[in-house]
């Protein structure tokens, strides 16, 4: 092993994996293999990089490491934009690098910020050469071309099988100490220190589940007293006034979430277009297309029948793709999802042993997790064709398109129960196996799963490492290096569409679907947000040992808000309200012969009252707090002062320049 392993203050953030030396061939390391090897690891040292190689018990793997300056270069080449001191975002410069902003950990550049200048310096290894250069690898020759990317090459050739992010020992047993392992407190968590170490995405998701807890503990509360208390005949007037407390609790959360939202970007130094993909369009559009004022007003008016036909033709594609998608995906779950699911009602409506009906639900909840799985990975490849902008819209799109699968896989044998049986006790006691047993497999598949492959990867890369030690080069085994065990790591990955979501996809799903479960039948079931509220609790402390022990470390992304989710939460708050209407409607009118009487008629005037609230607070409760309006007000103007004596400066130089040439002639 070589490198800079006893650097201080080096701290290795990405790895790149290459075969071992001689795997294939016993012990005999052909020499252009080593040069192949020794080539690469000059040219990441060439950029700057520092590397270590570490050989493995399967892999060779290259970690890397920048120092400061040379992120610092890279970032400027990628144009960031950064926050600088006087309250404005700026192109990043390393010669101006004391006019910006840092992150509040002290560090020039964010986690995400600083994986692009990874990927863009480790990736920008081209061949400047005029002619190809051979290299070889393991008796394989490869063509390096002029202009090619490096690492390109070797991942095609299946030379460099995988680049990943590492993680930071010291930050990571921090985490685990303030994060995942504290107990204390049930929803407190470190949510500048995820951001740091884990990019706005992840932190965003960690703020907004600690929130939502933080927030279900009142209706916990409340629901355990109206389960558990007996009211007696004011039993009927408690329901109602329970679906009214829960309805206007949610509209209220999402309301003041929006708040925070719009804090946390503050804070995280965030008043412009976080995406990645966006952001980098956006500055090689800038850089490329720039004019002086003088040409932009000559050339201005010019082209724009043309422009503008070609934008309206390419926004109505985008919406024909769109809607031929959709309506696949909806023509597919009423052929094909609603027969099953009213096959599963009415199967549990007929079978009388509570195991076997346990039994069916398990057996459900299962298919539902295939078939949907299924669905997703369809609707990822019909997105590919609706040719949208980048990546967040096309992520948006899927979660779209699979919420509407889960939602209709998991709601309709409930509805089935309500609406058509009219059954509260048979209604209550699906709702309790569906909560259950649904949390539990959610559990075990995302937790046990990861963990399990990981054992096995690692039991099998031993033992054919002690079948390899028994040959003729018997010797002692060595122990699997830290990096190797974050490689043999599962990724966090979404279950579907793999390359548009990462790990966050189910966790939001899972949240969703547990949202919709208890609002949408609150009434029937007021015990449901108690179970949610110690399922959300465990929840936080194991998805950040799932992160932080048992999966690679993501890579980042710069979103930092939960994006077409929100949407969805106030779809379900809607849809709860037309739902607990009907179960209200269902309890006073057991008779059956539907007549507006006076409790049903109050019940037709609440629905439009908790409407009326639901549109109502987003304008009664502001969804920025005042200080964030006033940060952003005061950079507004300020970058409006300073562009406009540039660009008067501009107009006055390029028209007195136009004098002097008219004087001349």
């Amino acid at each position: 092993m070589s490198g800079h392993e006893g650097d201080e203050g080096v701290v290795f953030e990405i790895a790149v994996v290459v075969p071992k030396l001689g795997e294939n061939k016993g012990d005999c390391v052909q020499s252009d293999e080593a040069d192949f090897v020794e080539f690469l690891v000059d040219e990441l040292r060439k950029t700057g990089l520092i590397v270590e190689r570490i050989v493995g018990l399967q892999n060779e793997f290259l970690k890397l490491a920048a120092p400061t300056e040379i992120l610092g270069k890279a970032a400027a080449e990628l144009q960031f934009r950064k926050r600088t001191h006087i309250g404005m975002d700026f192109p990043f410069e390393w010669d101006e690098v004391e006019a910006f902003v840092r992150q509040p950990d002290g560090s020039l550049f964010s986690w995400c910020e600083r994986f692009r200048c990874y990927n863009h310096i480790i990736y920008g290894i081209v061949n400047t050469k005029k002619s190809v250069i051979e290299l070889k690898a393991d008796s394989t020759e490869v063509d390096w071309k002029p202009g090619e990317s490096l690492i390109q090459k070797m991942e095609s050739v299946g030379i460099v099988k995988e680049v990943f992010p590492l993680h930071d020992e010291k930050k990571r047993k921090q985490l685990l100490r303030s994060w995942a392992m504290n107990w204390l407190d049930f929803t407190s968590q470190p949510i500048d220190d995820i951001c740091s170490y884990y990019g706005m995405k992840i932190a965003t998701y960690f703020a907004f589940l600690g929130m939502f807890t933080r927030w279900m503990l009142f209706p916990a509360m409340l629901g355990l007293t109206v389960q558990l208390v007996d009211f007696g005949s004011l039993q009927l007037l408690v329901l109602p006034v329970f679906f009214i407390c829960m309805i206007s609790w949610a509209v209220l959360f999402f309301q003041f979430w929006k708040r925070k939202n719009s804090a946390l970007l503050a804070r995280w130094q965030v008043y412009h277009s976080t995406c990645a993909e966006t952001e980098y369009k956006f500055s090689q559009t800038e850089q490329s297309t720039y004019q002086s004022p003088t040409e932009v007003m000559k050339k201005q008016g010019t082209d724009k029948m043309t422009e503008k036909a070609v934008i309206q033709r390419e926004e109505w594609f985008r919406w024909l793709m769109r809607f031929r998608n959709d309506a696949f995906i909806i023509l597919s779950i009423i052929c094909l999802q609603l027969p099953f699911e009213l096959a599963y009602a009415h199967l549990y409506e007929v079978i009388g042993s509570d195991i076997l009906k346990f039994c069916l639900t398990a057996v459900y909840l299962l298919a539902i997790q295939y078939f949907t799985r299924i669905g997703g990975k369809i609707s990822a490849k019909l997105i590919k064709y609706e040719n949208n902008d980048n990546v967040e819209y096309r992520a948006d799109s899927l979660v779209y398109k699979v919420f509407g699968l889960y939602f209709m896989q998991s709601y309709i044998g409930i509805f089935y129960h309500a609406l058509l049986h009219r059954n509260f006790m048979t209604l209550r006691k699906v709702l309790v196996q569906r909560l259950i047993i649904s949390e539990v497999i959610e559990n075990i598949l995302e937790n046990s799963i990861p963990y399990l492959s990981y054992s096995f990867k690692k039991f099998r890369a031993l033992r054919n490492k002690r079948k390899r030690d028994q040959g003729p080069s018997m010797g002692k085994t060595r122990s699997i290096p830290r990096v190797e065990k974050e490689y043999l790591k599962p990724t966090y990955a979404a279950s579907i569409g793999q390359e548009l979501e990462d790990g966050l996809f189910d966790d939001f799903l899972e949240l969703v679907l547990q949202f919709g479960m208890i609002m949408m039948f609150a009434c029937a079931f007021p015990l449901a947000f108690a179970f949610a509220a110690v399922n959300n609790i465990t929840e936080i402390r194991t998805d950040a040992l799932k992160l932080l022990a048992v999966m690679k470390r993501p890579i980042p992304r710069a979103d930092a808000t939960i994006g077409a989710w929100l949407n969805i939460f106030q779809f379900l708050i809607v849809m709860s309200i037309c739902t607990n209407s009907a179960l209200l409607v269902c309890l006073y009118d057991q008779e059956g012969k539907w007549n507006l009487s006076p409790g049903l008629a109050a019940i037709l005037v609440m629905e439009h009252v908790l409407l009326f609230i639901k549109f109502g607070f987003s304008r009664i409760v502001p969804e920025e707090p005042a200080w964030v309006k006033a940060a952003r007000r005061k950079n507004a103007t300020q970058a409006e002062q300073v562009c406009s004596k540039q660009l008067l400066r501009s107009i006055s130089g390029d028209e007195k320049l136009f004098q002097e040439i008219k004087k001349n002639e």
